[in-house]
């Protein structure tokens, strides 16, 4: 059972486990903060994994509205964890590299301790502590900086989609240079997720692809792509004047995934071309 099939991961996720019996699960028709339809749902289909994808995932409007981030990000899972727990049904569930605050300056390992600085990370930490505290049967994959052929559901686009669009429209490009991240493919994730749940190895694991960059270095790479040269330069993340504080640094180790089997990803700039070419933004 897919939960945000149609979203920029869920929509990967389905044609990666083609192989299996599936029920995708969209909002509004499904909608995780309703407990009593989640709870008809799995008495009705009976799954025996849920792969739980919703999120509330708008990072600055989290600050302005932190209820709406932790009753999706940490209500529902609460929820919808005790409920897997009581069928005994395998959850799996998302998390984000910003439950780190970055001061670490070398990749974060499932081993080092959370410290967000924005609520979003906040939220995204207590649905993990919900899932490993009520949940038996369970994976938890933090990720970071999604990109893939949908999009955000949440935003309405990824990265890579609004700067392109913005530079389009003809406007300057300011992009933040002192905070490093791994952007990360979701067609690649998706079937690193299959593997995972073919190990039957509960617990916590990193996931994302190789590499790491600024957002202003990816910027860049979009643009080399696609061979032009925008208005483009390199700014402070004070200067950006964002509301939610982000991490320095929050690239993540994926060792415990691989010991356990599941395959490398490839660098995120050969990831990101072949997005780009499938998305058609080249040739």
């Amino acid at each position: 059972m897919i939960i945000g099939a149609d979203g920029q991961l869920g929509s990967d996720l389905v044609p990666a486990l083609k192989n299996h019996n599936l029920f995708c699960l969209t909002y509004p028709e499904f909608d995780i903060l309703r407990t009593d339809q989640v709870e008809e749902t799995l008495n009705a289909l009976n799954p025996d994994i849920v792969i739980n994808t919703a999120a509330y995932n708008r990072v600055d409007d989290g600050e302005e509205f932190p209820l709406d981030a932790f009753r999706l990000n940490a209500l529902a899972v609460r929820d919808l964890a005790r409920m897997c727990s009581d069928r005994d049904t395998e959850l799996v569930h998302f998390s984000s590299d910003y439950v780190f605050d970055g001061r670490k300056r070398s990749p974060y390992t499932e081993e080092d301790s959370p410290s967000p600085l924005n609520v979003y990370g906040l939220t995204k930490l207590a649905g993990e502590l919900f899932v490993r505290n009520l949940c038996r049967r369970y994976y938890i994959v933090r990720t970071s900086s999604l990109f893939g052929l949908a999009g955000c559901m949440g935003k309405g686009h990824n990265f890579v989609d609004l700067i392109i669009k913005r530079q389009e429209e003809g406007h300057p490009l300011r992009i933040v240079d002192d905070q490093r991240m791994t952007p990360t493919s979701t067609f690649e994730l998706a079937e690193r997720i299959r593997a995972l749940i073919e190990t039957n190895a509960y617990g916590l694991y990193h996931l994302s692809s190789r590499g790491d960059c600024t957002w202003y270095e990816y910027a860049g790479e979009v643009f080399h792509l696609l061979g032009i040269a925008p208005d483009l330069s390199p700014i402070n993340s004070g200067d950006y004047l964002a509301r939610a504080r982000r991490p320095a640094y929050s690239v993540l180790d994926n060792g415990k995934a691989a010991r356990t089997g599941v395959p490398e990803f490839s660098h995120w700039t050969e990831a990101l071309e072949n997005f780009m070419r499938k998305k058609g933004y080249i040739g």
